[in-house]
């Protein structure tokens, strides 16, 4: 019998407070106690992974190990390591016993009565009210500090900003980086007085060989608007800027579906949370002017462009470079799908330019809507994908191929 070990901690902190060697000491003495192999092999871990999630890296592969058959036991210290969703630890134990693996906990050994399954579902639902109420508790606790100004809503200065290393979320300790500072105003500067475009400032920050705040040669028009939005550059700092919002579309085709992250949307100033004053580097009636034009810049944006109509407009990605493509109209009659990677770096954010070639547009609209007249019109391509997915053809091809070997 092959017996494998899982050992996880929540957060980087507990990864470097050595909780996971703790874990480790006690199912190795208890393997040897029993005369088994305890080698780095057998073990499965991860670090700083919250158990109210399934997506973890190690417990993906323990996953993929006991449907190959390379696992007939696994031991974990408790049940918390596995999930603390009781939910969640549910379908895991049901998933691993449906193959015909043992699950084992050094601090609750379980049997195969019901009875026994009881004190395992009381202490996953206590696991799971401690996570919210420890999360509750955080989040009211950060939410004073905030208020009361002792707590910067940011870990990483804005750019023009330093922070004090001893003390980097004192409001305190930001001081004044005298280079960047004179960067921000001049941006301002000319944004307003001159009336550059994004694209534009971004290129003569190249050409003046400053660096972005990220350290690369290239400055992205996001990364500027980010800094002529930044109200913090007024000497007030706020919180509750943004919220997080699950995401609707998917970004890409090309790219792989995995772990949904969350998009952020701005909040209503009047929602804001002030939390302290630092420095300012901008007065408020500047900071004021440029809002106005980046909300007009906004209004006459390309993408509100709707001369042209295009079937597939935003849902063509290419298949070089995987970004995606944009509807032009060359002239009458030459409409395109052109990929992003193709324009300038600044907007491509690429070093080189992607080599793909035009994709005539009603060519590839008239393909699809006869394919997607074609489906709907003939249901059996739908039952047929239904099976074909829920045997697991769509799986990725790495995990598909592994399917097959078995």
């Amino acid at each position: 019998m092959r017996t494998v070990v899982y050992v996880r901690v929540s957060t980087s902190r507990q990864a470097q407070a050595q909780t996971i060697d703790q874990q480790l000491d006690r199912l190795r003495t208890h393997l040897c106690a029993h005369g088994e192999e305890f080698t780095s092999e057998t073990i499965f871990r991860d670090d700083g992974y919250s158990g109210a999630t399934l997506n973890r890296p190690g417990l993906d592969r323990l996953r993929d190990a006991v449907r190959a058959g390379e696992v007939e036991r696994v031991l974990v210290t408790d049940p918390d390591r596995l999930a603390r969703n009781y939910v969640q630890l549910m379908v895991l134990l049901e998933e691993l016993e449906r193959f015909g693996y043992r699950v084992e906990f050094l601090d609750r050994p379980m049997g195969r009565d019901p009875q026994d399954h009881l004190p395992l579902q009381i202490r996953g639902a206590v696991a799971e009210y401690e996570r919210t109420l420890i999360a509750e508790r955080m989040r009211r606790g950060r939410q004073m500090k905030l208020r009361a100004g002792c707590l910067l809503p940011w870990t990483q200065a804005p750019y023009g900003y330093r922070l004090d290393p001893n003390r980097p979320r004192d409001p305190a300790g930001v001081t004044v980086e005298p280079v960047e500072a004179a960067v921000v105003r001049e941006l301002f500067t000319r944004f307003i007085e001159d009336h550059a475009s994004l694209f534009s400032l971004a290129k003569h920050l190249h050409a003046l060989g400053i660096v972005s705040p990220t350290g690369r040669p290239q400055w992205s028009p996001t990364t500027l608007r980010g800094i002529l939005t930044n109200p913090s550059y007024t000497g007030q700092v706020f919180a509750g800027r943004w919220r997080s919002r699950p995401p609707r579309v998917r970004r890409s085709a090309t790219h792989p579906i995995g772990r949904p992250c969350d998009s952020p949307v701005p909040t209503p100033a009047e929602q804001w949370l002030p939390v302290a004053s630092i420095p300012a580097l901008i007065s408020v009636e500047r900071f004021k002017q440029a809002q106005t034009k980046l909300a007009q810049n906004q209004a006459f944006a390309r993408r509100h462009n709707t001369r042209h109509s295009y079937l597939l407009r935003a849902l063509v990605s290419c298949g070089v470079c995987q970004s995606s493509c944009l509807c032009r109209t060359v002239q009458p009659g030459y409409d395109y799908y052109i990929c992003r990677g193709k324009g300038d770096p600044i907007v491509s954010g690429r070093g080189e330019r992607c080599s793909a070639r035009y994709a005539p547009a009603h060519q590839l609209d008239d393909l699809v809507w006869q394919d997607l007249c074609a489906l709907l019109t003939s249901p059996e391509q739908i039952a047929q994908a239904l099976a074909r997915a829920h045997g697991g053809g769509w799986l990725p091809q790495e995990l598909q191929a592994r399917r097959e070997q078995r």
